[in-house]
């Protein structure tokens, strides 16, 4: 998942207004913006090597809130002399100076999106209520400056359009775009109105993710160490760190987020525990008390669907997606609906052989979803002797990451370099600056791997800075962040195998940042269609099952020895076991999202709304949700991923087209395939479109039926 936190260049360049702004009056702002940006890190320029690196050392808290408050001054006088300019609007003088705006503010947003995502304790929840709110009233004053929109839109109707290079073209009409979708051709009181409803948006936002947070900073304790069996003890020792960290030293505790749950439910034997950790789990934001997001996802349905209502679209979904690959919710629904059914047959299988083995072993159970994993493992050892409480002790954290460096030397010629001369916002938090094959800096990797009070669960990456050419040869810095358990202290740590594939996806997307090479900053790196921008990642996760990652890397953390040749083929043997469940508990999630934003104003009960859905639909009663309504953060703490949770299979589909490309070449490694893959996908950023960019990757359009051979099932 990509965390973009300074969302676009339009939201950047921050207009306070279209009211005309007296010289008196911008003196005073400038005054006012350059005294607090002296003492204020949160707004000065990056300084030190690799040109400038995030303050970390310099940041305190209290200056959030005066930051932004003198961040929209300073953005001001940007987007005044925009306006002001009584020359003719061009695309320099008007889109390329929109791009070069809002500096401060963008460093602003993306230190606080950084700070609130991984550091999200003391005051910081409040200083969101109030920052969040601030900025979506300031990205409403930009796309209702009818001065600027007059402008831009001079720009997109004149003459000179013509002669623009491809990418300014694609830009040009971005901005313009994007003005229309956010209300800049709406009366004043339809303007007002949408601005009430962002500014309310990003309050409820924030209060979900709140809430959610709590929830997760729960956790289940386990007293007796009978009720460990099953369970390998690299997870035992994370749940004595956990329950020592919570003030329980010699007891274990079962934190409540994925990282944690998931490996209890696949090993913990006794089935009343793993129905308690699914139970707390699946309930995160649902349990009727001061965290319940229910309400909260109620009215942010409301608001949504009035907004796009306004705005000129029959539902939230038709808004969000007409920018998207897929074009029309149609489209989105037509994939999903093609691999449903296939899914949910398989699920069928999956469960008979799964309910087999329990009856085989006198268990007088019916497979629940809290059995689902624990049984899915006995089949795979059943099926295909793999047992991946084997394969574990390969899987060091360390050592997969240096897997993944060689993979991205191999495919594009980085290397990595690890550096101690830029400041992190955590010990556990280490940075690499990135060399190209000529030795020249492309940019830093920071990389956070262990979960923390106050962090959002999952895995994710963030631009800290975006590549860009228009201001100079700015250099991209990315990060990773993940939520793995710490064993004990000085032994390695030992992930799953589905965190590691999860590890080389989210690398995937920093891979996508560090490959930039555009001028304009609002096309670089991972600012494409959201249901494009998941492909660089999922088809990164290919590189973890090639021979030459395996052999190299995934060496036990004992002996040193590779994983045996014996495993290796389990492992690929296996490869499309469990696709029913894995394939059905995505789609539940990404069909609800959908039909939910395809609902209009209806009144939404979302508990009623998730379980009669899932009921017309026929979904398995031995799964639940991915991420059930109530804690489905991508699309109800923000706007990211709402109506477009369906990007993934949309993504997932390339992802499969282009895999069989390095299948036909002969190598994962293919000199020609990988160049192709660099200049037509990871460098150009949204500088293109990105069917053209596949088209001359591969030569074709995408073929979807990749998807279903990929997956197992069988194809139409």
């Amino acid at each position: 998942m990509v965390r973009h936190i300074a969302v676009s260049a339009i939201a950047l360049a921050i207009a306070l207004g279209s009211a005309p702004v007296t010289a008196q009056e911008q003196a005073e702002s400038e005054t006012a913006a350059a005294t607090i940006a002296a003492d204020n890190a949160l707004l000065a320029d990056w300084t030190g090597p690799y040109g400038g690196v995030p303050p970390w050392d310099k940041i305190e808290t209290k200056d959030f809130i005066p930051a932004v408050d003198a961040a929209i001054a300073l953005a001001k006088t940007d987007i005044d002399a925009i306006t002001s300019n009584k020359a003719k609007p061009t695309f320099e003088n008007t889109i390329a100076a929109l791009e070069e705006s809002g500096d401060a503010l963008t460093r602003l947003q993306n230190l606080f999106g950084v700070y609130s995502g991984n550091l999200n304790t003391g005051d910081v929840p409040d200083i969101e209520l109030v920052v969040y709110p601030k900025l979506a009233a300031f990205y409403d004053e930009v796309n209702q400056n009818d001065a600027l929109f007059k402008r831009v839109s001079a720009v997109y109707d004149g003459k000179a359009k013509k002669k623009l290079k491809p990418e300014e073209q694609r830009l040009l009409e971005d901005h313009y775009k994007g003005f229309v979708r956010n209300g800049a051709n709406l009366d004043d009181a339809g303007k007002k109105r949408v601005a009430e409803i962002n500014q309310r948006l990003a309050t409820l936002g924030t209060q979900f993710t709140q809430n959610l947070l709590k929830d997760e900073e729960t956790v289940t304790w386990v007293e007796k160490k009978t009720d460990l069996k099953g369970l390998p003890q690299s997870i035992i020792d994370g749940m004595a760190e956990t329950a020592k960290a919570n003030g329980k030293p010699g007891k274990w505790a079962v934190l409540n987020t994925r990282s944690a749950a998931d490996p209890f439910l696949t090993y913990a034997d006794n089935r009343a525990l793993r129905e308690k950790v699914w139970r707390a789990f699946v309930n995160r934001g649902d349990n009727g008390d001061a965290e319940d997001n229910n309400a909260i996802i109620a009215e942010t349905l409301k608001l949504r669907a009035e907004r796009s209502k306004l705005l000129g679209y029959p539902t939230y979904a038709h808004w969000a997606i007409e920018r998207q690959m897929a074009k029309t919710p149609d489209a989105a629904m037509d994939l999903m609906m093609r691999v449903w059914p296939k899914a949910v047959a398989r699920v069928k299988e999956e469960v008979a052989d799964m309910q087999a083995i329990a009856d085989a072993e006198g268990a007088v159970v019916t497979i629940e979803p809290w059995d689902y994993r624990y049984y899915a493992e006995k089949v795979r050892k059943s099926k295909y002797d793999l047992d991946f409480n084997l394969v574990k002790p390969y899987m060091q954290l360390e050592k997969l990451r240096e897997g993944m460096f060689w993979a991205a030397g191999q495919l594009y010629g980085f290397s990595f370099e690890p550096i101690d001369d830029a400041p992190t916002f955590n010990p556990d938090v280490r940075v690499w600056k990135v060399l190209g094959a000529d030795g020249d800096l492309v940019g830093l990797w920071y990389f956070d791997p262990y979960a923390r009070t106050g962090k959002g669960s999952g895995a994710w990456m963030t631009e800290y800075r975006g590549q860009e050419k228009l201001a100079g040869d700015i250099k991209p810095i990315v990060s990773n962040n993940s939520n793995f358990i710490k064993g004990k202290p000085g032994e390695p740590v030992l992930i799953s195998w589905d965190d590691a594939e999860t590890l080389f996806h989210e690398f995937g997307h920093a891979l996508h940042g560090l490959n930039s090479n555009v001028k304009y900053p609002s096309q670089a790196g991972t600012n494409v269609p959201r249901d494009y921008v998941e492909f660089p990642s999922q088809l990164n996760e290919r590189w973890l099952m090639t021979p030459e990652v395996m052999n190299r890397f995934l060496v036990h953390y004992e002996t040193g020895e590779p994983l045996p040749q014996a495993l290796v083929d389990k492992i690929k043997a296996a490869k499309t076991f469990n696709q029913g469940f894995a394939t059905v508990e995505y789609l539940m999630s990404a069909l609800v999202d959908m039909k939910l934003h395809l609902a209009g104003d209806a009144d939404i009960d979302p508990d009623a709304f998730e379980r009669e859905t899932l009921e017309a639909l026929g979904a398995p009663k031995e799964i639940v949700m991915r991420h059930r309504t109530p804690q489905f953060g991508h699309i109800f703490s923000g706007e990211g991923y709402a109506a477009g949770y369906y990007s993934y299979l949309w993504a997932d589909s390339i992802t499969a087209d282009a895999a069989e490309a390095f299948v036909e070449a002969g190598s994962f490694y293919d000199k020609e395939t990988a160049k192709k893959l660099h200049d037509y996908v990871m460098s150009v950023g949204d500088s293109i479109d990105p069917a053209e960019g596949f088209r001359k990757f591969r030569g074709r359009d995408v073929d979807t039926s990749a998807l279903l051979r990929d997956r197992g099932f069988p194809v139409d």
